[in-house]
Parts: C-alpha cells; sequence; structure tokens
C-alpha cells in the first residue's frame, strides 16, 4: 500500500521533534503536526521559562548575602522586562526546533490533529486527511483543574508565565516540584507565597531528608505551608480572590495557582475509535518500544505516564526512531533517571530513597548536613544535605539525594556512574576536590547509619 508519508508525528515537543528529526535522518518521508507552537511544554512554558524564573528569583538570596561579602546592593525588579526577555528567548528556541526539523526534510503542519484510522489522520482546520505507514502520538499532557466551585478563577504553569502583573500575594496548590519551584520564583520575587497541600509534606516520593530539608528552606525564605488541608471553592472578592478551604477558614489571596499534577492530553484524539489501549490513569498504554495496542500507531513522552520530563521524552523519541526506522530495536531503562527540582533550595536525586533502599536488604547511609560555603560569612542558616545510599560494606550505590545549591549539576555527574554499577568503594577512590559541597560524595569515611535485617541501627 502507497502512504503520503512513512511518519506523522501528532505533537511538536521534545518527544515529537526527536522522533521525527531522527526518522528523517534515516531517509524517512515525515510530517509533525502541531496547533501551537514548536517546542512543546518544555520550551514554550515548562521547563526552559520556569528555569529563567527561578534564575530571575535567587537575585534575592544573592542580594541577601552580598553585604557580608562586602557589597551594597540597591536593587529593584520589572516583572515586564523578566516576561518579555523570557519570550524572546523561547522565541529563539523555537526557530531553532524549527529549522532542526526543516533541514532533514521534516514538512511541519500546523493544524489539530485527530487519529482517524491505524494509518491516517484528520487535519481539523484544513480537512483533509493524511495517511502513513506509522503514526506517533507526541501530544504531552496539561495541568490537572480541580473540580470546584471558581476553579476558573485560578492560573496554571501555563499562564504564570504571561501575568499581567505580580500579585501581591498567590496561593499555590500542590506538593509536587511544580509547586515548590513556582513557590520559589514567586517569593523570590516580592510576593507572598502560601503552598496548600492535602498530605503532610511537600514531595511525596521523594527521600524525606531531602523533603524536611526543602520545608526548612522554604520557610527560612517567608514561604507558608498549610497541610492537610484543600480548596474547597473560590469566589471573586473585588481584586482578589477569596479561597474557602476544606477546614472552614477563608481568606482572600491576590492570585491562586492549581499545580496539582497533570493529565494526558488524549481527548479529541479519536484514540478510543481505532482502538488504542489507555492505562488506568488515562495515558496511552505502550510496551518497551513505545508501541501501542494499534501496532502502526507509536506513542512517547508526557501522554504515556511513564516519566514526566524532557529528557526521558527525548530519549524515547530517539530509540522509537532508531527501532522503526533504523533497524536498531532499543527499549529505554527508566529505572535510572536524575531528578532535578529548581526549588531553593535546589534538590537532585537519583536512585532509591533509604526508606525504599532499606527493603531491598542490608544497605548503609550516609549524610551530611553543613552550611554552603557561600552563607557562612553570613547569619543564614540554612544547611546543604547529601545523602549516599549502599549496599553494605562498601557496596553498590543504590542512591544519591542531595539538597543545596548546585545539586542539579552534581547530579547529572554522579548518574554516570551510578549507571556503570559504581561502588562505595569506587567512590572512595576518588580524590575530592576541595573545596567544593561535591566532595562530601567522596570524603564520607564511616556509615552514618544502618540497616539490617530491616533494623535501623544507629543514627
Amino acid at each position: 500500500m502507497t502512504y503520503d508519508y512513512d511518519l506523522v508525528v501528532i505533537g511538536a515537543g521534545s518527544g515529537g521533534v526527536r522522533a521525527a528529526r531522527m526518522a528523517a535522518t534515516y531517509g524517512a518521508k515525515v510530517a509533525i503536526i502541531e496547533e501551537f507552537r514548536v517546542g512543546g511544554t518544555c520550551v514554550i512554558r515548562g521547563c526552559v521559562p520556569k528555569k529563567l524564573y527561578v534564575y530571575a528569583s535567587r537575585f534575592h538570596d544573592l542580594f541577601d548575602v552580598a553585604s557580608s561579602f562586602g557589597w551594597q546592593v540597591d536593587a529593584t525588579f520589572d516583572w515586564a522586562t523578566l516576561v518579555a526577555n523570557k519570550e524572546k528567548e523561547i522565541t529563539r528556541l523555537e526557530s531553532g526546533y524549527t529549522a532542526n526539523l526543516e533541514k532533514p526534510g521534516v514538512e511541519i503542519i500546523k493544524d489539530r490533529a485527530v487519529v482517524a484510522g491505524p494509518n491516517s489522520v484528520h487535519l481539523v482546520g484544513q480537512g483533509r486527511d493524511l495517511s502513513a505507514r506509522y503514526l506517533l502520538i507526541a501530544t504531552g499532557g496539561h495541568p490537572y483543574i480541580p473540580h470546584i466551585p471558581g476553579a476558573e478563577l485560578a492560573i496554571t504553569s501555563n499562564e504564570a508565565f504571561d501575568l499581567p502583573q505580580l500579585p501581591h500575594s498567590i496561593l499555590i496548590e500542590g506538593g509536587g516540584y511544580i509547586a515548590v519551584e513556582f513557590a520559589t520564583i514567586f517569593a523570590g520575587l516580592g510576593v507572598n507565597t502560601t503552598i496548600i497541600y492535602r498530605g503532610d509534606c511537600i514531595l511525596r516520593g521523594f527521600d524525606d531528608d531531602m523533603r524536611r530539608g526543602l520545608e526548612a528552606g522554604l520557610i527560612e525564605r517567608g514561604i507558608r505551608l498549610i497541610y492537610q488541608t484543600t480548596i474547597k471553592s473560590m469566589s471573586r472578592q473585588g481584586d482578589d480572590i477569596s479561597v474557602n478551604f476544606s477546614d472552614g477558614v477563608t481568606a482572600p489571596f491576590g492570585a491562586v495557582m492549581f499545580a496539582t499534577g497533570r493529565t494526558p492530553n488524549v481527548h479529541g484524539l479519536g484514540l478510543d475509535k481505532v482502538g488504542v489501549e489507555l492505562t488506568s490513569t488515562g495515558a496511552i498504554k505502550v510496551d518497551a518500544y513505545s508501541q501501542t495496542s494499534v501496532t502502526s500507531i507509536y506513542a512517547v513522552g508526557d501522554v504515556t505516564g511513564r516519566a514526566q520530563l524532557t529528557p526521558v521524552a527525548i530519549r524515547e523519541g530517539w530509540y522509537f526512531a532508531e527501532t522503526v526506522f533504523n533497524n536498531n530495536k532499543l527499549a529505554v531503562d527508566h529505572s535510572q533517571i536524575p531528578t532535578a527540582v529548581f526549588s531553593d533550595p535546589e534538590i537532585g536525586v537519583i536512585g532509591l530513597t533509604e526508606a525504599e533502599a532499606a527493603t531491598h536488604g542490608d544497605i548503609d547511609v550516609y549524610l551530611a548536613r553543613f552550611r554552603p560555603m557561600i552563607n557562612t560569612l553570613s547569619t543564614r542558616t540554612e544547611r546543604m544535605v547529601l545523602k549516599l545510599i549502599t549496599e553494605k560494606d562498601g557496596g553498590k550505590v543504590l542512591g544519591c539525594h542531595i539538597l543545596g545549591p548546585g545539586a542539579a549539576e552534581m547530579i547529572q555527574l554522579v548518574a554516570i556512574p551510578m549507571g556503570m554499577g559504581a561502588t562505595k568503594a569506587d567512590f572512595d577512590r576518588t580524590i575530592a576536590l576541595h573545596p567544593s559541597a561535591a566532595e562530601e560524595l567522596v570524603t564520607f569515611k564511616a556509615p552514618t547509619y544502618t540497616y539490617r535485617n530491616g533494623e535501623k541501627l544507629g543514627g
């Protein structure tokens, strides 16, 4: 059978762009369909603008300690300038993504696509169909909005980057990385910030020392944390939003933001009509090679619900192209993924948490807490935390958790030896770089405490 294309990709985010570009490099005729902007969530309204705004918010801390190094700083902040410069940067990146697609011959189609069959896609705007040997769904996800009265008054991470002006106060509902990162941003830019979370501590699923360390850091920065409570309803009160909490309290805020998770973009794609199976959470169900229940249809990235991280989507898109168009069958290993939380203090982690590792056998835990060197001349009391979890007696490194300045940069490099199966003895053979925070990872002499037969000893 003759098709219009070898591959049609729906969604020009990180995963879709990589898959399309690599497939075209291998000689495939490829079209990619995008109804918004090339670059996806990460480039347009996710990782990139978020990190830029985090940088902006960190000047507050730098100015705070500047006097201890002899500097006198008189600084003011202009929100409009930040927003405008952010837009220039993501526009530049979008142009780069577009050029990278066009260079190997990928056709970019600006339209909304609906799957019309196992090998066909309908362009809603243009009212025509395309056929392809393979279809790839890379539509990502969108912020989840709770179904409560007044929910339309709140913003999500999509709108937060382009507010006409900063609110005098903001309430952020959620306890995950998006919530704590935006709390860091708003607080650092001078907004009275509150986090409300239904659990008993932020960052569920992270190591407890990271969770409590970040909690202390947020509080030191003036961020208020309200636990075991949710938003029940909201209403307009003059220029503010009146929030009714589940505990019966009512309070006004300049803005409310939902950071309550993300949902795969599958609605209206026509997947049910062609028999693409979904998971219990509404994501597209795929096998190790990103193939769906329909053999000609694949899916990568956040829409699959595997690991909602840009580098993972990129790797899945790359391996899809290798498998399908380069006769090189590759499956992504999702077991060792370094993760960063760009809060203040910053977090970088890879591998098992202490609680998880303790269920796998006898382990040793090495833990260091100290003031970051940049704070030692000031009155700031915030502590940096580094934790290494290994099999007993100098065995394999099972997890590494870092909280403090540069945590993300450090964890990326730790991921390399861990991916190679490094042991504590391998870390011990490494000469320390002094003075640095990372040297703690290679200078631990004895376990802070251990687990033997499931029982914690020492510490």
